[in-house]
């Protein structure tokens, strides 16, 4: 499932991960199969973070020698590559699109963010370039469909759902660092109060004028769908 390339470096090899059977092709049946250990590595995620996913504990939990889940994932990049693809099937991709391009790439969006608070680990997973296996090839379908109307090109249509992705693994990542933060009310007031001085101090007038501002809503999804909003509706379907 890796490969290496001409300057020594390794790399997922999708058409062995995503086309190949998942299966060693040699030995006994196992008692476990790779969707298995991919649910195992994500329920692992989910309750301790993406730095607990170990192939021994992994193996652990599906009661199988480490060494006998190299078969199925002999690295963890590739098991990485199988739980962002498992997840992602998770998000709804057979709902009737509205036809209004806006709007359907908006509700992407949320779908998005969604399955990212619900993974926690995954905006950290998808920060390095990823293959895309079947689940997010659905999901990719209904989103270059959601842009048809607009009569872009391909490529361009490419390009928003890439950027539409990249803004809402950055946000989710934002919003879960503020939420850790949060826990912090020390730090917190004291970040308030180094900015109130800043503010005041001569220098920063345009800071100043803005923190004086009257205040918008701050719960996380209205502040989503705020910027979200702000990304969509500026975006030009004629280029």
């Amino acid at each position: 499932m890796t490969r290496r390339d001409g300057n020594g470096a390794t790399g997922i090899d999708p058409q062995q991960l995503w086309l190949s059977t998942g299966r060693p092709g040699r030995g006994r049946k196992p008692t476990f199969s790779r969707e298995a250990i991919t649910a195992a590595a994500v329920a692992l995620a989910d309750a301790e973070g993406l730095e607990a996913v170990t192939m021994r504990k992994v193996a652990s939990e599906v009661g199988a020698g480490v060494m006998s889940l190299y078969s199925y994932a002999p690295d963890k990049e590739t098991l990485l590559e199988l739980m962002v693809d498992h997840v992602s099937g998770e998000l709804p991709v057979t709902d009737p699109l509205t036809g209004d391009w806006r709007t359907d790439l908006k509700a992407i969006g949320h779908l998005q963010r969604a399955l990212m608070l619900r993974h926690p680990w995954l905006p950290a997973a998808l920060s390095t370039r990823r293959t895309l296996g079947p689940n997010t090839l659905a999901f990719l379908e209904r989103a270059l469909a959601a842009l048809r109307p607009t009569g872009l090109d391909g490529t361009t249509k490419l390009e928003i759902f890439s950027q539409l992705t990249g803004f809402v693994t950055g946000h989710v990542g934002y919003e879960i660092a503020q939420s850790a933060a949060a826990g912090q009310p020390d730090r917190t007031a004291a970040e308030a109060r180094y900015l109130a001085t800043v503010a005041a101090d001569g220098h920063h007038p345009e800071l100043a004028e803005a923190l004086a501002a009257p205040g918008r809503p701050m719960a996380p999804e209205a502040t989503f769908t705020r910027f979200l909003d702000r990304l969509i509706d500026g975006l030009d379907a004629s280029r």
